[in-house]
């Protein structure tokens, strides 16, 4: 993801600094394409930068490129601005806005609802969440990159609406995965039960998205299992802390789980699939 969206913002006129990933030798190829540095540490990207751009894979990950004791992206941070693009809790998205403003930075969520085609072409539908008029001193950067752009609130909303998106979203595929499992079970032809699902209120954007991956045990990864797994825990430890009880969350989160402890976190989450129709799971 953080690669198109370099290489959109590139396209459109803007000066790509740096970039740097814990995958250095993606990041070497990425810095030659873009014509721009590949830093080697975070303080470098930081150094050479007036907006950054963050995407990592949890919160740990959050936490290790702003609070690592040894490299950091905070060091001499003051003036600079943040922009923490991954789907991540609120609670790490708040320490790290507090941190950042305590060394003379700001800090907003740019969480995205959009996949990496979405990226590379500037459309991404964008949740923003922090100070109005860090947005504001940014909207026309952020709507570079997006189709839809929304101010959300205040630090930490951006996630939460994120989670529920995702939650929905997850809930969705694995309802369709079973639908479709079933159907197959009884032997029905499957292209049929997606043209009545399209027409009824089985339809939804996953019917569009997953069902024929699904069918045809096609699941490279767009989104994979193992997002969605996280995505889906972080909707229920959200919903634990307002004394919500989510049962179908609870339910999707367990499926992917079990992707994951089979080994097969990496496939879209589509893969879920393989969990509902016969024959495909031991």
């Amino acid at each position: 993801m953080g690669a198109n969206m370099a290489r959109n913002l590139k396209d459109r006129g803007y000066e790509i600094a740096t970039v740097n990933d814990v995958n250095k030798d993606a990041a070497v190829e990425l810095a030659a394409e873009l014509d721009c540095a590949h830093a080697t540490t975070l303080a470098e990207v930081t150094a050479a930068s007036d907006v950054i751009f963050t995407v990592v894979t949890n919160d740990a990950a959050m936490r290790s490129i702003y609070f690592d004791e040894g490299d950091n992206l905070l060091v001499n941070a003051s003036g600079k601005t943040f922009v923490n693009c991954a789907t991540l809790s609120p609670d790490i998205q708040q320490e790290v806005a507090a941190a950042a403003e305590a060394a003379g930075a700001g800090a907003l969520e740019g969480c995205m609802a959009s996949s990496i085609p979405q990226a590379r072409e500037g459309k991404l539908y964008l949740m923003i969440g922090g100070k109005a008029e860090l947005f504001e001193q940014h909207k026309a950067l952020l709507e570079d990159m997006s189709i839809n752009l929304k101010h959300i609130g205040d630090i930490g909303r951006a996630a939460q609406v994120k989670a529920l998106v995702n939650m929905v979203m997850n809930i969705n595929t694995a309802g369709l995965a079973e639908g479709l499992g079933l159907a197959d079970a009884l032997g029905l032809d499957l292209e049929m039960v997606c043209q009545v699902f399209s027409q009824t209120g089985a339809n939804s954007r996953v019917l569009e998205t997953d069902a024929e991956d699904m069918i045809s045990r096609d699941h490279e990864a767009w989104f994979s299992a193992e997002h969605a797994a996280k995505d889906s825990g972080i909707a229920a430890d959200i919903a634990s802390g307002a004394g919500v009880n989510l049962p179908l969350n609870d339910a999707t989160c367990a499926q992917f789980k079990k992707l994951v402890e089979d080994g097969k976190g990496e496939l879209d989450k589509s893969g879920v699939a393989e969990l509902t129709f016969k024959g495909r799971h031991p």
